[in-house]
């Protein structure tokens, strides 16, 4: 049998590119854009096949490390690790310490993919064929990544140009190019032989840390370090922030790619999108005769070549042409497709006004280790929150000092802990915890539990919250 490959997972970038369904708290790999899945669940899932890869491993920062779990628990993804960035500093620290991380769980001479978790990828055949040419070229000693073949004179991706062809069918890498303008993106494609980058590599452990030993060796030094002293933390190994933090914020590409001599290209003709736009999201989507994607709760008429996306409220849309008209629970963006490439300028002065920073950092919904909530409605001294909690999960105990709070059981059976009471709450019945009282709420059934809570008090932030005891070690 042929070296498996060990799949290594990017998740911890925080963009808004996908603004307003994106936010720095729920960032687009872990939001459904598409499809029912989230795009980590997608990455997940296209690296299960255990013809070819081991269990992935996931690195991360200490803000999604639940979410991470409870997503590939979804799926049923076995994973190898989860690593946990203390600090962000870009993808070439990311890597190196995920593969001190598997060296030593693997071996020296393991074969790593590394990738994002929130690009759009057709597994199919032809991705399958890729994979099968870059593992034979890493293992003959190469980093090699992943180019596609364009398909339009894209200016948001960079670019590589293919050299000789080597013996695996890979090619040498010519250049990589950044970013270019449109003239320049048609003058590429004219000429041949150029790819886009598709930020997908993969090469063996040792020679991945050789070259960052001899290009980047701060980096090198600083991943070693983190790993060496990281610390298990539940399912997690947590990288330690001294070392960690010493690494320089840089690409694998600036750090590595743009410099070695073993760098290879696999062209490849799977389709891929980064989704790093809303007219990305619309190429990919399935559109009517008209041209119209239309996903969630939208009406559309009399308009043409449109994304219209809603999973909250009802949009109805008339008389456009080449828009985006994008709902989440608290914000609706409209623009032209061509310009949503500008999202991030949008975002950045919505951003620097007090009044609707938030839109851009948190989202109605938020994730925590037994389920989640979502905020429905607040005002001066009351919130109201539908919680949901996981089969089997509790939330901490714990007091607030500054609310008091109602509770409506809406779905399933609730098992509540106030004092030295534990009481069952069955659906359409309520009860009430008083300030400062010590409490918590336990999911005992196999369905979801669903609660309506009623905050009230002087103060209602999540930061008045004193935990007791939590066996998620908060």
């Amino acid at each position: 049998m042929s070296q498996k490959i060990i799949p290594v997972i990017m998740a911890g970038g925080k963009g808004t590119r996908l603004w307003p369904l994106s936010r720095s708290s729920a960032p687009k790999q872990f939001i459904k854009v598409v499809d029912d899945k989230t795009l980590f669940q997608e990455t997940l899932e296209r690296v299960a096949d255990p013809a070819l890869y081991e269990a992935a491993v996931v690195i991360t920062n200490q803000d999604f490390r639940f979410l991470v779990a409870e997503q590939a628990r979804e799926v049923g993804a076995a994973l190898s690790g989860i690593l946990l960035e203390p600090v962000a500093r870009n993808t070439a620290a990311a890597i190196a310490a995920a593969a001190f991380f598997l060296s030593d769980r693997f071996g020296e001479d393991a074969v790593l993919q590394l990738l994002a978790s929130d690009h759009e990828i057709d597994a199919g055949e032809e991705y399958r064929r890729s994979i099968r040419i870059a593992r034979e070229t890493a293992l003959t000693g190469k980093i090699v990544t992943f180019g596609i073949t364009p398909t339009e004179p894209a200016t948001g991706y960079g670019y590589i140009e293919g050299g000789e062809t080597l013996t695996s069918g890979a090619r040498a890498v010519k250049r990589f190019v950044e970013k270019p303008p449109l003239a320049k993106a048609e003058e590429m494609l004219r000429d041949g032989g150029f790819y886009w980058n598709s930020g997908i590599f993969m090469c063996r452990c040792d020679l991945l840390l050789s070259e960052m030993l001899e290009f980047a060796p701060e980096v090198h030094a600083a991943a070693k370090g983190a790993v060496e002293h990281a610390t298990l933390d539940l399912d997690f190994a947590r990288l330690d922030l001294d070392c960690f933090g010493k690494s320089p914020d840089i690409s694998i590409d600036y750090a590595i790619m743009e410099k070695t001599e073993k760098a290879a290209v696999v062209p490849s003709t799977f389709p891929w999108s980064d989704l790093g736009s809303w007219d990305a999201v619309w190429k990919v989507g399935e559109q009517d005769d008209a041209g119209n994607v239309v996903i969630g709760n939208a009406t559309i008429i009399n308009s043409s070549n449109s994304l219209v996306l809603s999973r909250s409220v009802h949009l109805a849309v008339q008389g456009l042409s080449d828009v985006a008209v994008i709902a989440s629970e608290d914000a609706v963006y409209v623009g032209r497709l061509e310009d949503s490439q500008e999202v991030g300028k949008l975002v950045k002065r919505l951003a620097a006004d007090p009044s609707t920073a938030d839109l851009t950092e948190t989202h109605p919904t938020s994730y925590r280790p037994w389920g989640g909530y979502t905020s429905l409605l607040s005002g001066d001294r009351f919130q109201v929150k539908r919680l949901f909690v996981l089969p089997g999960k509790k939330l901490s105990l714990q007091r607030h000092y500054h609310r008091s709070e109602h509770w409506v059981c809406v779905r399933g059976v609730a098992e509540v802990t106030i004092g030295d009471t534990v009481t069952f709450l069955r659906e359409n019945e309520s009860l009430y915890i008083p300030q400062g009282e010590i409490h918590r709420l336990f999911n005992p059934g196999k369905i979801l539990l669903e609660m309506v809570e009623v905050q009230t008090g002087s103060y209602l932030a999540e930061d008045d919250i004193v935990r007791v005891a939590d066996e998620f070690g908060r």
